[in-house]
C-alpha cells in the first residue's frame, strides 16, 4: 500500500480554514459572555487577514506564473483558490449575521449600541464636531490620485475614505479623487454618554461628517469608505 496516495493527506490550506471555523464557532456559541463572542469574531477576522496577506497571495503568484505543481493530495494552486472561497464565503456571512443579528442587540441590550452621525442630536453633533477639530483634523492629510499622483501605499490593514471631489466653479463634472487614511493613532470607537446609555460612534463616520472642513474650494459629492486590499 503507497503512502503516496492524495487521499491520505489533508490540504494546508483547507485544514487551517478548519481551524478558523472552529473560532468562528466560538463566537456562535450563545452561553458565552457576548464580549467573549465578539472577541472570537475579531480573532476570526484577524486570522482571515493574515491568510490573504500570505498564503491565497502565494497561490494567486503561483496562478499567475503558471506554476504546475501539485501538493500531497494532488490540487493545483487554482484548485485551492476555488476551494477556498467556496468554503469561506458562506463563512464570511455567518460572521457578519451573527455580528448583526446577535452581538450588536445584545450590546444594546446592555445599553451599548453603535451610533451614526445623523442620528446624533444637536448637542452631541457639536460635542463631536469638537473633538474632530481639536484631535482628528491635526493628523489628517488627504493624498491626491491624478496622473501626476499615483495610488498612494496605505498603511496595511488599515481603513481609508475615497473622496470624489468635483470644482463648483466649473460647469462640468471633473472628477478629482483623494484619499484620508483613517489614523491609527487615534482610537476608533468615540463614546458619547446619553442618559443611562453609551453611545459609540466610529471614528470614520466622525471624518466623513467633516470631511468637508478638509478642503477649500472643491465640492465633496461622494464618499466612499475603503480598505487596504491587504495584498489579495
Amino acid at each position: 500500500m503507497s503512502k503516496n496516495k492524495s487521499e491520505y493527506f489533508l490540504n494546508r490550506e483547507l485544514s487551517w480554514i478548519e481551524f478558523n471555523k472552529r473560532v468562528l464557532e466560538e463566537a456562535e456559541d450563545k452561553s458565552q459572555p457576548v464580549l467573549e463572542r465578539l472577541k472570537f469574531l475579531s480573532i476570526f477576522s484577524t486570522n482571515l487577514d493574515e491568510f490573504f496577506m500570505i498564503r491565497v497571495a502565494g497561490l494567486k503568484r503561483q496562478v499567475r506564473s503558471d506554476v504546475n505543481e501539485l501538493t500531497s493530495d494532488k490540487m493545483t494552486a487554482q484548485e485551492q483558490r476555488d476551494s477556498i472561497y467556496e468554503i469561506l464565503t458562506p463563512l464570511v456571512e455567518k460572521q457578519y449575521k451573527v455580528f448583526n443579528e446577535e452581538i450588536l442587540p445584545e450590546l444594546e441590550e446592555h445599553k451599548i449600541n453603535f451610533i451614526k452621525y445623523t442620528e446624533l442630536n444637536e448637542s452631541d453633533k457639536k460635542t463631536v464636531d469638537d473633538y474632530f477639530e481639536d484631535e482628528i483634523f491635526p493628523v489628517l492629510t488627504p493624498l491626491a490620485i491624478d496622473n501626476v499622483h499615483p495610488f498612494p501605499n496605505l498603511i496595511n490593514r488599515s481603513l481609508a475614505l475615497a473622496i470624489i471631489l468635483d470644482d463648483p466653479d466649473t460647469a462640468e463634472v471633473e472628477e478629482k479623487v483623494c484619499v484620508i487614511q483613517i489614523p491609527s493613532n487615534i482610537s476608533r470607537f468615540y463614546s458619547i454618554e446619553s442618559g443611562n446609555r453609551d453611545s459609540i460612534i466610529l471614528l470614520e463616520e466622525i471624518i466623513k461628517a467633516n470631511a468637508e472642513k478638509l478642503f477649500f474650494r472643491d465640492e465633496i459629492y461622494r464618499l466612499l469608505c475603503i480598505q487596504d486590499n491587504k495584498k489579495r
